[in-house]
């Protein structure tokens, strides 16, 4: 691979962190929001690093081309003795391996074809970490006037299973998440894939939900209803189950890869 590929490839990495990054929001898919001006930054770095080093290869051929010259005017004049100067000995240095080609796949992969958004196959791997449960000893109470009430699937796996005053019981919610089926007795899951920093240390919150027949894996819905009875509310022994009342289809979030509250009731 020659010196003006690499400025080439440096150049168009640098061009589809900006794209992802700067133009659009695809870089979401693979990283947290508050990396983004990291990745602007790397995207310009590569752009200046592969317009540098193309412009100093053709500066070197330049004047490699009048050395040259001159070497051979030289020996010309000096009996027709003139050598050509291989301080090298035939190795061309400025050639990277030819593996270095397949850094255009993902240069490539960010302008023209971004991978799918991860979702139900992702969440429901083997591999794929469950978000631990976030300790508390202090919940604020529900709001009296407000039915159903909006809330996370952490904040809603948290109360059921460790609210000593059972706020839950009884109570009308209201989630929001993607369809993850649950095999083959036809449940399924409300699910959330939460980033802690990119795609790689992802892991998922989902709830079991009750009630109607499975959507479409990767269906993004909020649901409304009430927690299905299993367990001791307020201790361990719950489980993190929904009976559900009403869902409606949303379209999925632009940030979709952490678990917020739903936007609206009953939307």
């Amino acid at each position: 691979m020659r010196r003006t590929v690499q400025s080439a490839l440096l150049m168009l990495t640098g061009a589809g962190l900006l794209h992802s990054s700067l133009f659009t929001t695809l870089y979401l898919r693979y990283v947290k929001e508050g990396l983004r001006p990291l990745l602007v930054a790397s995207g310009v770095v590569l752009i200046v690093l592969g317009v540098v080093n193309l412009v100093l290869e053709l500066r070197g051929r330049s004047r490699g081309g009048r050395a040259g010259h001159g070497h051979a005017e030289d020996g010309h004049a000096e009996g027709g003795h003139g050598h050509a100067d291989h301080g090298d000995h035939g190795h061309d240095h400025s050639r990277a391996p030819k593996v270095a080609w397949l850094l255009a796949l993902p240069a490539l992969s960010l302008l023209i074809y971004a991978p799918p958004a991860l979702g139900a196959y992702t969440a429901s791997h083997a591999s794929t970490k469950s978000a631990p449960p976030v300790r508390q000893t202090r919940f604020e109470p529900l709001p009296a006037s407000t039915a159903p009430v909006p809330m996370t699937l952490t904040g809603f796996t948290n109360r059921v299973q460790q609210d000593p005053a059972k706020s839950l019981a009884g109570r009308a919610v209201q989630l929001s998440g993607f369809v993850t089926p649950g095999g083959a007795d036809g449940g399924w899951y409300l699910t959330r894939i939460i980033f802690t920093c990119c795609a790689a240390d992802s892991q998922t919150v989902k709830l079991r939900m009750y009630g109607p027949e499975a959507p479409p894996a990767n269906t993004w819905l909020s649901v409304t209803g009430t927690w299905h009875p299993a367990g001791a509310l307020g201790t361990k022994s719950a489980a993190a189950g929904l009976d559900v009342h009403e869902t409606h289809p949303i379209a999925q979030p632009v940030n979709a890869y952490t678990d917020d509250l739903p936007l609206t009731v009953g939307s």
